[in-house]
């Protein structure tokens, strides 16, 4: 492969090779040859092959994936989040809210119309501005700025987008919420995997990360997707003090779960960090059709964010602010959210008691999933589970680091079944698992 790429600067070698793949010649997956040999083969200087590499990663043309090499990179799959098309069974693995407990906002249009916002305008409105500075200072107390988006996903993919270049380094827990994953490669950045245990992000995880040079680190606090691990007050105390030595690194909170979970927030964000984020949906809560976050960043950050939402172009609607606000400070809709809350708890607490009984561990976590340890590979379980009517979804999806071992996990959507369909369910995970 080295004789057929050509050139004498990093330009004209990544051209070279980028024609060799438009042309099928190096399709993706292709394993590029090492700098030294490219380089010797070439014969340039091995800065130059380097420099070369660099630019096709910076275009996402190619993968670094350290000692595998340098890949031709293609369209990875990511799984996603929500029901199963075109299927028989009962599906287990959505990850969804239940649509009963999501606030009806009938109530709450009818007070949203007002004049028409025009171009130029402020892109937040003011009154959400005002409700969503009082909720988050209760739990931040770095000086913030609020910016609204389009839901999580827009905000970290924004917020990424901002402070990082192509192939720039990004921690994420391990297992990983299945959007940030897709996110982080359509943006052709490298994950950096950060193990998560039942007290977060590991300490020993997150410092390897930083040594590894990430520049961003994406965070749950609470609910973490697929675990349903919250960070405990020691831990996030650990965590700050790990990153007091990296404070231009981007903390981006996703606080998905806020207003439904059990547990108190606690943070990685330190006092005298310089770069962050917090953010908040409302998607599990008002539901996923809001499409609307609110994110609570570093002025610095704020001010590079507003630059990529301008009026008329990438603004959240006003209406869609106006309406959120109206549920948000509504007294009934507050309760149905507490309510909905409890309904996720005690569902999932339920659940694990069965299983419990039956000799499975599978603690009550926060959050809308259940994360069941397995003594046998997911997959077997899996297809095993599908015989008997049921879909569900297992831990490899979910995964970032080293794949070489199949997962023995599996995360269940459980809150929405009836009592019946739980024991029905359990009795054929245990003889699934026989």
């Amino acid at each position: 492969m080295s004789d057929d790429i050509t050139g004498t600067t990093a330009a004209e070698i990544a051209d070279s090779v980028r024609a060799l793949r438009d042309r099928g010649a190096l399709p993706p997956g292709t394993v590029l040859p090492p700098v030294r040999e490219l380089a010797a083969t070439l014969g340039i200087n091995r800065n130059t092959a380097v420099a070369a590499y660099r630019q096709l990663a910076q275009a996402g043309l190619v993968v670094s994936r350290g000692r595998a090499g340098t890949v031709v990179a293609g369209h990875e799959s990511v799984a996603q989040e929500g029901y199963a098309a075109d299927t028989v069974l009962r599906d287990v693995a959505t990850g969804n809210p239940d649509p009963r407990l999501i606030p009806d906002p009938t109530r709450a249009l009818t007070t949203v119309a007002g004049r028409p916002v025009l171009y130029g305008e402020p892109v937040i409105d003011e009154a959400l501005d005002a409700w969503a500075r009082d909720w988050i200072a209760a739990d931040l107390e770095a000086d913030f700025r609020i910016t609204v988006t389009s839901g999580a996903v827009d905000a970290v993919e924004r917020l990424l987008a901002q402070a990082l270049m192509r192939d720039d380094a990004v921690a994420l827990e391990d297992p990983c919420f299945l959007a940030s994953i897709h996110t982080v490669r359509l943006g052709g950045y490298r994950a950096i995997p950060v193990a998560v245990d039942d007290e977060g992000m590991t300490v020993a995880g997150l410092r390897a990360a930083l040594d590894a040079g990430v520049r961003a680190v994406i965070c749950t606090p609470r609910a973490q997707n697929p675990t349903g691990a919250s960070l405990t007050a020691r831990r996030a105390a650990e965590l700050r003090a790990v990153l007091a030595d990296h404070p231009y690194v981007l903390i981006i909170e996703d606080d998905h779960f806020s207003l439904l979970s059990q547990r108190p927030y606690e943070s990685l964000i330190g006092p005298g960090h310089r770069r962050f984020a917090l953010v908040r949906s409302v998607s599990k809560f008002l539901g996923p059709d809001m499409c609307l976050a609110i994110a609570a960043t570093d002025p610095e950050t704020a001010n590079r964010l507003a630059m990529r939402l301008s009026p008329g172009t990438t603004w959240v609607s006003h209406l869609l602010q106006r309406l959120a606000l109206a549920q948000l400070t509504d007294p009934q809709v507050a309760a149905d959210v507490a309510d909905a809350a409890a309904h996720y708890a005690a569902r999932n607490e339920a659940f694990s008691a069965r299983l419990r009984a039956h000799g499975i561990d599978a603690p009550a976590s926060d959050g809308l999933s259940l994360w069941i340890p397995l003594p046998l590979p997911a997959r077997v379980v899996t297809e095993r589970l599908m015989r008997r009517g049921w879909l569900a979804r297992t831990g490899d999806e979910f995964a970032l680091g080293d794949r070489t071992e199949p997962s023995r996990h599996l995360r269940l959507t459980v809150h929405d079944l009836s009592d019946d369909d739980a024991e029905t369910l359990v009795a054929d995970l245990v003889a699934a698992l026989r």
